[in-house]
């Protein structure tokens, strides 16, 4: 059945693509996207298409999201001011754009005079603050996040919160208690909560996907915060080399952007997900030097990561997905393994003029005394 869908941050990464397929699959689409500059650069992405009405808007706008939402039948949010770094110095913008931005969404949905079907909106991993872990005497744990005195004196694994002994990593499952780590991840929960909330006091059915990391075709190479396989290739692209914190051990999550969006589009045709927040990962850990190495071999660049042994202030240790449940309720299946999936990205990237800003960053970052 066709419906009329509304994208919030419908240019972006996961937003346009997961348009592209709304549209394959014969709905009719309204993008809602503000054109940031440190994203767009204020104007229209050539990928963009031109299919789907666009309306440029900010969700800091309430009168502008009412329009937008007037006449849809199913929302996703993918709307958010991205970056764990940044949002530590940028506290009040990721406030507003993130938690105050669902609560205007959230409102002009409430304030129509029908309702819609159905609400998907854009959760993370970084909510979860570190990953699940084992204890040899402790069993299961969830530890808190690692003191900036251990992380001085780089002594980078995670200690049990019963015996301080070193706790081996597992995969994170959704009912791991949540321990944000960032200014970004708090608003993440915000926007989840909220939106999980509003569903069960309105009887409207809301999906809340736990997006782990994300990588593919469209990630923004020019936006310095944003996720970590674009960072990489935006250097590598200009002979530089990846800055990698810590030892480079940290296990992640990586999932193509083509997965998700399965997901995504999962989570409206049906109904076993309604009321929940579900992980989506690919359901393999790698390291955070893998990822450097893979796409340097891909590129075919002899350029090497540098491991920093810094650290930075929000950071993890270990976490990936358990998926187990966006299997059973979904029927969720990646398909996407990542030595394969690497070689789109690459092609893509041979095309991009990519503006390395990481050193910008890194320098806004220690200002802040958010590096060392």
């Amino acid at each position: 059945m066709s419906r009329k869908v509304l994208v919030t941050g419908g240019a972006g990464f996961v937003g346009s693509h997961t348009v592209d397929a709304l549209l394959r699959e014969g709905h009719e689409v309204r993008i809602f996207d503000n054109l940031s500059e440190q994203v767009h650069q204020g104007a229209m992405p050539e990928y963009l298409t031109r299919e789907a009405e666009f309306v440029r808007g900010d969700v800091r706008d309430p009168d502008a999201l009412r329009r937008a939402v007037a006449d849809v039948e199913v929302v996703y949010h993918f709307a958010a001011a991205v970056g764990v770094g940044q949002s530590m110095y940028e506290i009040a913008r990721y406030m507003e754009i993130n938690t105050q931005g669902t609560a205007n969404l959230l409102q002009a949905v409430l304030d129509r005079t029908s309702r819609i079907e159905k609400l998907i909106v854009a959760s993370s991993m970084s909510i979860y603050g570190e990953g699940q872990y084992q204890c040899e005497a402790h069993g299961m744990v969830a530890p808190t996040p690692r003191p900036t005195s251990q992380l001085r004196a780089k002594r980078w694994e995670v200690g049990c919160p019963a015996c301080g002994r070193t706790v081996v990593a597992l995969a994170t499952a959704e009912s791991k208690p949540l321990q944000c780590s960032s200014i970004y991840a708090l608003g993440k929960k915000d926007q989840e909560e909220m939106s999980l909330l509003f569903g069960r006091t309105y009887e409207l059915p809301v999906v809340a996907l736990r997006y782990f990391n994300i990588y593919g075709t469209r990630q923004a190479l020019g936006n310095p915060y944003t996720g970590v396989a674009a960072i990489f290739a935006s250097r590598l692209l200009n002979r530089r080399a990846p800055l990698i914190f810590e030892d480079g051990e940290q296990l992640r999550d990586f999932v193509s952007v083509h997965d998700v969006v399965q997901a995504n589009l999962l989570a409206m045709q049906r109904d076993e997900a309604d009321g929940m927040a579900l992980n989506i990962g690919s359901g393999t850990a790698v390291t955070i030097r893998e990822i450097a190495d893979t796409l340097a071999a891909t590129l075919g660049t002899e350029v090497e990561a540098e491991i920093t042994g810094k650290y930075r202030a929000g950071d993890i240790r270990h976490c990936f997905g358990d998926i187990s449940r966006a299997r059973e309720l979904l029927g969720y299946q990646p398909k996407h393994e990542l030595a394969g999936a690497v070689g789109e990205l690459v092609e893509w990237l041979r095309e991009q003029s990519a503006v390395d800003r990481v050193d910008e960053a890194a320098s806004r970052l220690a200002t802040f005394g958010l590096t060392a």
